[in-house]
């Protein structure tokens, strides 16, 4: 029997609107945070194996993760569980010369049949949709190859109390949970993955060392040591409760 929030997850399009739709179409240019989200997907980019590795994009809504993969050169293969969304990816790859490299399914990836297929698989910003991210996790691990890796770019703890998570939830039926590099890591662990790294989210790396500094510039100013503790941190001992990247092999 489906649930409630999976039939959210179902409907989400039809109850946005047109407007919904049409930003949809054209993220992530339409988004407010689409610098962020470029940045996102390219660091993702290099930590893949090169093209023309096959790659499967979980939860890709609108399609435009599975699209810039598929123009890289890679074999992609998008998935999501709303039908009308899978239509709406392959009109948004119609505009673009993407050949063979590039097809949509509709499903749960929850429950998938891919054994041993994909070089590398990737959630972005979907695996905190998930309602049983165990699953989640375990149909990608059967999906890989040996060797192959998972990357997942998610948010961390306090995401699911946040008033647009609220909201969405509220009018739309869909899950927002908190999904942190330890939970993702645990779950991978179970799943069978044998190595796990935890990296910087990009929004972390421009408030370190790209936002305009407006204090004074002291050497040893209370700001500056606070700035490099963060990095230190950042380098030898991740937050493994903020959202990150974190990549796992199979």
């Amino acid at each position: 029997m489906q649930t409630v929030a999976k039939e959210g997850e179902q409907d989400y399009l039809a109850n946005i609107g047109e407007m919904g739709r049409t930003h949809c179409l054209n993220k992530p240019f339409s988004d407010t945070y689409c610098g962020m989200n470029l940045t996102s997907i390219g660091t993702i980019m290099s930590l893949l194996p090169p093209a023309p590795a096959r790659i499967l994009d979980l939860g890709c809504g609108g399609g435009w993760t599975s699209i810039f993969l598929a123009r890289h050169g890679y074999e992609v293969v998008g998935q999501d569980i709303a039908a009308d969304m899978i239509e709406l990816a392959r009109e948004n790859a119609g505009l673009y010369r993407v050949g063979d490299h590039l097809q949509f399914i509709c499903g749960d990836f929850e429950s998938l049949d891919f054994q041993d297929h994909f070089d590398a698989a990737i959630f972005f910003d979907s695996l905190h949709h998930a309602e049983d991210e165990a699953l989640a996790i375990r149909s990608a691990y059967r999906a890989l190859k040996p060797g192959g890796i998972l990357i997942t770019h998610e948010p961390g703890e306090g995401h699911a109390i946040h008033p647009q998570s609220i909201q969405a939830m509220e009018l739309y039926g869909v899950t927002e949970r908190d999904m942190p590099p330890q939970l993702i890591i645990a779950r991978g662990k179970e799943a069978g993955f044998v190595d796990a790294r935890i990296l910087p989210m990009p929004e972390e790396l421009f408030s370190i060392f790209y936002k305009r500094r407006t204090y004074p510039k002291h050497l040893l100013s209370k700001r500056r040591f606070n700035i490099s503790r963060r990095v230190l941190r950042l380098l030898f001992k991740p937050d493994p409760a903020k959202g990150a990247i974190v990549i796992q092999t199979k």
